[in-house]
């Protein structure tokens, strides 16, 4: 993996990540050379018992732009600098121009409820130069720089101090409040480990000191013995539909060894990892012959400093599709009660998607 840091006229950090040399001539460009003052805070829910963001500078930032606005294309004019530096190169990551955390956020209002700054990271992941093409249709071997990717973030930004948890994420599709269409993800480091990760490392380390055994690892070994549910395995990797899947097409993605984070894996599992998240994007693709809206999540060991061993890092995917033209919105149970209905069962979505035949060129 070749990589360069540049600093943008802005102040904010870019890294250019390649499966072959970057040139030292490349100079980093941003929309504006202003600093970014984003100042965002976080609240104490006392009813729900966690921290909820507030930054309404969010809502500036880029909405749904025609082609030529793109702002996660490449420069092409000096009269619309955007994010990305023309150059040869696979993968940017910066510091998000609109972010709902940041690293020097001071602002702590006087209110009934506790407030702190909200201060954690929020980076850009821009998956290719290419705005025309997906994730899932990315070459194997730039998919496998992508992961090498989100696991040396994971590292870096766990190793500041303040951040507790990393996670990256993608979100797909108009359908699921995607603003901007170019492939890409985003990356979020908190000062605390949010409360669904927190809530599932519970519920697996008392399984672990119950059983002996990780709660993923006996779930992932009962889908492979069985196979009703299975998607797609490799040597060290698989992917299956939930026997518990809350949404239609819901798929989790993990390596077989409990592993608590991509950065743990080793190389020869990184590529079967991709191989396998890869074969899933496409299978999604190819469902329905149309772009598959989706949010995709890692789940991944906290980054405060303590030990997991119940952690085993593994993708969470949920599609928005229920059926073709109908979408999966959560209504009143799943938002008011937290009880999620799902108007499909996992075995028939799960014997679709093994169905769909995909080819993986190398």
């Amino acid at each position: 993996m070749e990589k360069i840091r540049l600093q943008k006229p802005d102040g904010r950090e870019l890294i250019l990540y390649s499966r072959r040399h970057i040139s030292r001539d490349l100079r980093a460009t941003s929309p504006g050379a202003e600093p970014i003052l984003a100042n965002p805070h976080l609240r104490w829910h006392p009813l729900r018992g966690e921290w909820v963001a507030y930054a309404s500078h969010r809502n500036d930032r880029t909405f749904l732009p025609p082609p030529e606005y793109n702002p996660l294309a490449p420069s092409r004019s000096e009269e619309f600098p955007t994010e990305l530096p023309v150059g040869e190169y696979d993968i940017a990551v910066f510091t998000n121009r609109f972010p709902s955390m940041t690293g020097d956020a001071t602002a702590r209002p006087e209110l009934s409820t506790p407030c702190r700054p909200a201060n954690g990271v929020c980076e850009v992941v821009v998956f290719t130069q290419d705005s025309g093409t997906s994730l899932a249709a990315l070459p194997l071997s730039h998919f496998e720089l992508l992961i090498d990717v989100w696991a040396e973030r994971y590292s870096e930004l766990g190793g500041q101090k303040q951040i507790q948890y990393v996670m990256p994420f993608e979100n797909r599709g108009e359908e699921m409040g995607v603003t901007l269409n170019h492939p890409h993800g985003q990356i979020y480091a908190y000062p605390f480990v949010p409360p669904i990760p927190a809530r599932e490392l519970e519920l697996q380390r008392e399984y672990l000191q119950k059983n002996g055994r990780g709660l993923l690892e006996d779930m992932l070994a009962g889908e492979l013995a069985g196979g009703k549910r299975l998607i797609t395995a490799t040597d060290t990797a698989a992917a299956f539909v939930p026997v518990c899947a809350r949404y239609p097409y819901e798929v989790w993605v993990m390596p077989k060894r409990p592993a608590p984070s991509l950065a743990a894996l080793s190389g020869p599992e990184r590529r079967d990892f991709a191989r396998t998240l890869k074969t899933v994007l496409m299978k999604y693709d190819a469902l329905w012959q149309r772009p598959f809206p989706y949010l995709m999540v890692f789940h991944q060991a906290p980054t405060d400093g303590r030990d997991y061993p119940e952690a085993h890092a593994h993708v969470e995917i949920y599609p928005a599709f229920r059926k073709p033209g109908r979408l999966k919105y959560l209504a009143g149970t799943e938002l008011g009660a937290g009880m999620f209905a799902n108007d499909c069962v996992p075995e028939d979505k799960a014997s679709e998607l093994q169905a769909v035949k995909v080819e993986i060129n190398e």
